[in-house]
């Protein structure tokens, strides 16, 4: 784990395992970072943690594409040019959006320039405002925000053939899991046509959990899975709960029927803390031109 300032935490793939667990202002963050187990180079995953000012939360994962060192160098671009744009927004009246959406359009003017050696990544933001959330995302990194009871509140759909099957209820979610175009991408970072998804604002209970995680999680659990490994208890288990899980898929020895992809696997769990409520009323935001809004 590297920190850059006092409220930045940001996870760049320099261990074979980092791992943080914090209480902040708005809640609880975890995170777990694992390299996958079948290989020696280093994990291609970043995450970032950015506290803006007292009632502002940002957190990221990014998944470099390909198994390169420009793979890394894209992943940390990401989440690094997040962190230096947001440590500029005000704390006092911090404007997100805004500086989300320019942190990952400079991101992909730096990744760009890694072009030549392969290089891209896939991007998820999750916005935090007291007791609301907004995600972006680019690629096939995902985010769900799941209620205490299992109910699945907020999903984003992977920029990816079966993620659009599935959407469109072409493709069943376990059939998704084995397809062989699961990893086709049609938007990531490192393009020119690269667009953002912006998500709706979604008022988040108590004891609902947020998760942002690189397909290391998606491609080795079932959805019912993870839901159930994280809805309830104590967050830092469940943090715990999904790697384990994970890495018992990835060794091979579960059934034919389960999923078994080794991949460098990254996770951040976020669970707002009990009468965090919104301390102040921020219009809602306009859609802004050329940026695409989800579905959900």
């Amino acid at each position: 784990m590297r920190s850059a300032g006092k409220h930045v935490r940001l996870f760049l793939g320099e261990h074979d395992s980092e791992q943080a667990d914090a209480t902040l202002s708005l809640g609880e963050v975890c995170v777990r970072s694992v390299r996958s187990p079948d290989k020696t180079t280093p994990n291609e995953d970043a995450a970032a943690v950015i506290q803006v000012g007292v009632d502002s939360l940002v957190l990221a994962v990014a998944d470099g594409v390909g198994s390169t060192a420009a793979a890394r160098e894209a992943s940390n671009a990401a989440v690094q040019t997040l962190s230096r744009i947001l440590e500029d927004v005000p704390r006092d009246e911090p404007r997100l959006r805004p500086a989300i959406l320019d942190a990952v359009e400079q991101a992909n003017k730096a990744v760009l320039g890694l072009a030549p050696r392969g290089a891209a990544t896939t991007l998820v933001v999750a916005q935090l405002n007291a007791a609301q959330l907004r995600c972006y995302h680019v690629g096939d990194s995902e985010l769900l925000a799941v209620g205490q009871r299992g109910r699945i509140k907020q999903r984003v759909v992977p920029h990816s053939p079966t993620g659009f099957a599935v959407e469109a209820g072409l493709l069943d979610e376990d059939e998704a899991v084995r397809h062989d175009q699961r990893h086709v991408l049609f938007n990531v970072i490192g393009s020119p046509d690269m667009r953002v998804e912006v998500g709706p604002a979604l008022d988040l209970a108590a004891r609902d959990t947020v998760l942002l995680a690189s397909d290391g999680l998606f491609d080795n659990l079932f959805i019912d899975e993870i839901v159930d490994s994280i809805r309830v208890g104590p967050l830092a288990a469940a943090a715990n709960r999904l790697v384990e899980r994970v890495a018992k898929r990835m060794s091979g020895n579960g059934s034919r029927d389960q999923p078994c992809k080794p991949d460098d696997l990254t996770v951040v769990l976020f669970r707002p803390r009990l009468g965090v409520r919104e301390v102040k009323n921020h219009p809602s935001p306009r859609r802004s031109g050329g940026v695409a809004t989800s579905n959900e």
